[in-house]
Parts: structure tokens; C-alpha cells; sequence
């Protein structure tokens, strides 16, 4: 079982070592992308500073077919089996929880959870990464060391409290590429963690080989794998929200004519690329000296310049649809969080509601060894106001 984990910055050669390495499979993934039938899914991610020394983790979801998400508290205490390499449910993996985690489930499966943050503060969530991500095999006889991709944060959210206990963990299991079969197929996801004292890690599989990576940047989207993210990322240096200084041409003065001028060039569409740009450059100018309960609303905020309005992304005919009970041919973002690692309070909201909806961690029946599920049906809120 073959891994890599990379410790400390990114330097240039690393990126280009990784790059270079799975070069070859570009194509062969391209083409596995193209039998999916699904669009590429847009989800993003970022990371805020307190000015307390608190950090908060934000993300959106945007899927090719309705999610059915619903909150959920998984005790500490709760036995959990993973699925093996034959699709199997149950047949993987045994563990037992030993922290508490809320979150988001997905597909109709209390188990399954795309996103979430444990009572240790450790948050993250998986992310659609189709054509690039290929699982571990699992030798004879081991399917009992296996779990399914889809169970991949839910595994290290219930077993880990920091990054550093991730990458000491992580290896020791086999992560395979299974059937799940509320999706139809195996699910390609990537991974992103963050903690409580700011380390970040990107958890990739490709190529059959487990790829753990420092990611000092707190951002993360889809495909292409992660090092290109950051070989790119340095194109936008030049990227600022201080506005330009008066151009001079032969004593011509030509000041800025409008605010927003630094950030002239960044890109605007909805590729995995771009938002990952997007993400880093507002997160890297948010502001400072807000508390780490302030930096939610911050956080919902930068979170709203990631929103798919009902039309900006199309689907195939005939392929799957955006969620919130759409039957429309369209992706939008179905529903968007902020985790507070600080207060360890899970802020949740939908394309249905846009009222604010939370977990607090500290206020849970976090013993009890049981999956607790919630709806997320609450109609919206509208305060009508009067003179």
C-alpha cells in the first residue's frame, strides 16, 4: 500500500515532481470523466482567521443530482462498518466512534457525510473529483481493513482530532473505489481537513496511491489534483484589493476610474480553476480584526460569490439534475456551511432556505453511541415589517 505525505510548504519542484507524475494518466482520466454523464460538480472551500485565534471552515455543494442532505449527529460510542472492495454494505472495516461529529449527510445514507466537524474542532469535507480519482486496491482477504470512498470523512472525523494523528492514521487503512449504489457507481472524491491550532491537509487517491499534502492555503475545489491548484496559483500574484496606483505615460496622469481596480482579472466563471483563485484571493484580503464568530458572516458572504444561480450551469439532456427537488436540467448549489472550530457551532444553509440553521456541538447529546438525523425542511423565515 503505497502513500505519500508531503510536510511543510509546497516548493516548486514538488509540484512539478506531482504533476509530472501523473501527467500520463491525463488522458485515460479524460475519458473516464466523459462516461460519467454527470457535469463537473462545483463545490469550494476556504479557510478564515479569527482575530482570536479561531478559525472558521466554509463550503458549498453543488451536485448533478439531488443529495437529499439531512443534519446529523453521530454520537461518541456509535459502532460503524465500512463497505469492502465488492460493493458490499458491512462488509469492510469495523470501528467504533470515539468523538462526536456533525454534519451533512448525503444520498440518503445517515453514514455517508460529505461534510462535517467533529468535537475536537477537526472539520473538512469531500469534494467531486471525477476523472482523476482512483482508490486503492484491496488484497485478498483484507476487505475487513477496507472502507468506501464515500465513508471517507466520516472514518476520520470519528477517529482523529488533529491533521498530524490524519497523517499518522490515514495509512494504516485501504480506501476503495466501490459501487455506492445511491449514486450508480463509484464515488471520485478528494479530500480536504482542517484544525483547530490552522493546519491543512488535501487528501488524494490516484493512481491507486494515497497522496497526503500540507495545504497552507486553506483552499480547495474539484480537478484537476490539487499541486496544479497550486503551480497555477502564482499567476495571480499580481491580484490585490488595494486599488491600482495612477498610471503615468509621458506626464499623462490616468488614475483608476473605478474601485475593485486590484482585482482586475480575476477570473469570474464557475471551472474548479477559477474558483479556486477566487477562493484563495478573497480569503487571502478578508478582513482581520473580526472575531472568529464574526468571520461566519464573512464566511457566508465570500461563500455567496460561489452560488450557481438556476441556468449558469447545464446539464446533458437526459443526464442528472440540479437539487432542492428540481426537475429542471441545471446544477445549483444546494446547500452551503460554515463550520466555527473555535465555539464548535456547524452554521447550515439551503437553496430552499436561506435562514441560518446550526449545530452546536457544545449544547448535543454527544454520548449515547447513536446516529441522530435531522430535516432540513424548515420552511424559510420572513419577517414582515411595519411603519
Amino acid at each position: 500500500m503505497g502513500f505519500r505525505c508531503f510536510n511543510g510548504p509546497a516548493t516548486r519542484e514538488t509540484l512539478d515532481a506531482l504533476w509530472r507524475q501523473r501527467a500520463l494518466g491525463v488522458l485515460a482520466a479524460a475519458g473516464l470523466l466523459a462516461g460519467q454523464g454527470l457535469s463537473a460538480q462545483a463545490c469550494t472551500s476556504f479557510v478564515l482567521k479569527g482575530s482570536d485565534g479561531g478559525r472558521v471552515y466554509a463550503r458549498t455543494m453543488e451536485f448533478g443530482l439531488p443529495l437529499n442532505s439531512q443534519a446529523v449527529l453521530i454520537q461518541r460510542g456509535t459502532p460503524l462498518r465500512g463497505n469492502g472492495p465488492d460493493g458490499q454494505i458491512g462488509n469492510g472495516l469495523a470501528w467504533t466512534s470515539r468523538y462526536a461529529v456533525v454534519g451533512l449527510n448525503a444520498l440518503g445514507q445517515k453514514d455517508i457525510l460529505p461534510d462535517g466537524m467533529n468535537e475536537k474542532g477537526l472539520a473538512g469535507g469531500l469534494l467531486y473529483f471525477a476523472g482523476y480519482a482512483k482508490f486503492q486496491a484491496v488484497p485478498l482477504g483484507q476487505s475487513q481493513r477496507s472502507i468506501n470512498s464515500a465513508q471517507l470523512l466520516t472514518y476520520v472525523l470519528t477517529n482523529f482530532a488533529s491533521v498530524d494523528e490524519v497523517k499518522r492514521g490515514l495509512p494504516k487503512i485501504l480506501v476503495n473505489g466501490a459501487k455506492v449504489q445511491a449514486f450508480g457507481g463509484p464515488l471520485p472524491i478528494h479530500m480536504t481537513l482542517h484544525d483547530r491550532s490552522g493546519k491543512s491537509l488535501s487528501v488524494e487517491y490516484i493512481n491507486g496511491e494515497l497522496t497526503m499534502m500540507d495545504n497552507p492555503t486553506g483552499t480547495y475545489t474539484n480537478d484537476p489534483p490539487f499541486p496544479y491548484h497550486l503551480a497555477t496559483a502564482g499567476n495571480t500574484a499580481n491580484l490585490s484589493a488595494m486599488p491600482p496606483a495612477e498610471l503615468s505615460v509621458n506626464g499623462l496622469k490616468l488614475p483608476p476610474v473605478s474601485t475593485g481596480g486590484g482585482l482586475n482579472g480575476l477570473p469570474g466563471d464557475f471551472l474548479s480553476t477559477s474558483r479556486f483563485i477566487r477562493a484563495l484571493t478573497f480569503s487571502r484580503f478578508a478582513p482581520t480584526n473580526l472575531t472568529t464568530q464574526q468571520q461566519v458572516g464573512t464566511a457566508f458572504r465570500i461563500l455567496g460569490q460561489f452560488d450557481l444561480p438556476p441556468g449558469s450551469v447545464l446539464l446533458p439532456p437526459g443526464g442528472a439534475f440540479g437539487g432542492a427537488g428540481s426537475t429542471t436540467t441545471y446544477e445549483i448549489t444546494e446547500w452551503s456551511v460554515v463550520a466555527d472550530q473555535k465555539n464548535l457551532v456547524y452554521f447550515i444553509q439551503t437553496y430552499d432556505n436561506p435562514s441560518l440553521r446550526s449545530l452546536n456541538v457544545n449544547q448535543l447529546p454527544l454520548d449515547g453511541g447513536a446516529i441522530k438525523v435531522m430535516a432540513l425542511n424548515q420552511p424559510a423565515q420572513v419577517t414582515v415589517l411595519q411603519p
